[in-house]
């Protein structure tokens, strides 16, 4: 009996010992962290399929849309002006897929003291911020001067099907759910889990009294990702 007794401590005691140190390889770690959703690589891109709306009920062309593609590469590294490891992220734009890629953009995108930031036009915006929690809130103009804008995480680590893909984690950055009787906002970005941003949902609207289709001015944004690669 005593021998019994013995051997069930040794396994408690040898249990235990073994999930605090999971735990704590997990707490110090990048799986903690999450940080993988916005992994950055040399050679990484992923492609976009691209709804563009602009509204301006005083323009010879009140509802205009356009359709493009939009591929997004990390590129080389460099150190940036903070001393600080970055990378290169260009945009490549094209009507279809029959075109050849041009780039549009040189942008530059870095994870510094647990924030992924993205210099979007020379504003520099804070995308994500691990670890990634729903309990996490932040302001993605931190670096800018635009109005403070507070993100949070919604729907985490949840599998999702995208336009043939299938991933098995993603989560949802909500970034603006706005209405009122002169505007309307509603923002959000989903991002699978080593892939980055697969979804983006953006609508910046000056409406009229409460109607979301009484448009005057303002832009919407549809972004589904086509393909991905590294």
């Amino acid at each position: 009996m005593k021998a019994s007794l013995r051997f069930f401590l040794i396994t408690v005691t040898g249990s235990f010992l073994l999930l605090s140190s999971c735990k704590k390889e997990l707490v110090n770690g990048n799986q903690f962290l999450y940080s993988s959703y916005y992994e950055l690589k040399s050679g990484k891109f992923i492609e976009y399929d691209v709804m563009e709306i602009t509204h301006d009920e005083n323009a010879s062309t009140q509802h205009d849309t356009n359709y493009y593609q939009l591929k997004c590469v990390i590129e080389d590294t460099f150190t940036d002006n903070a001393g600080r490891l970055a990378f290169n992220y260009v945009r490549y734009k094209r009507t279809n897929s029959t075109e050849p890629w041009t780039q549009s953009d040189l942008w530059s995108t870095t994870v510094f003291n647990n924030k992924a930031e993205l210099v979007d036009e020379n504003q520099r915006i804070v995308k994500l911020v691990f670890p990634v929690s729903e309990f996490t809130i932040w302001n993605a103009n931190q670096f800018n001067t635009d109005v403070k804008l507070n993100c949070s995480y919604d729907k985490l680590h949840v599998p999702k099907a995208i336009n043939g893909f299938t991933f098995d984690s993603t989560l949802v950055v909500e970034q603006e759910d706005k209405r009122n009787l002169i505007e309307f906002k509603r923002k959000y970005e989903v991002y699978a889990n080593r892939v980055g941003m697969v979804k983006k949902y953006y609508k910046d609207l000056q409406i009229s009294n409460f109607d979301t289709l009484n448009i005057k001015s303002g832009k919407e944004i549809f972004m589904t990702l086509t393909n991905f690669g590294n």
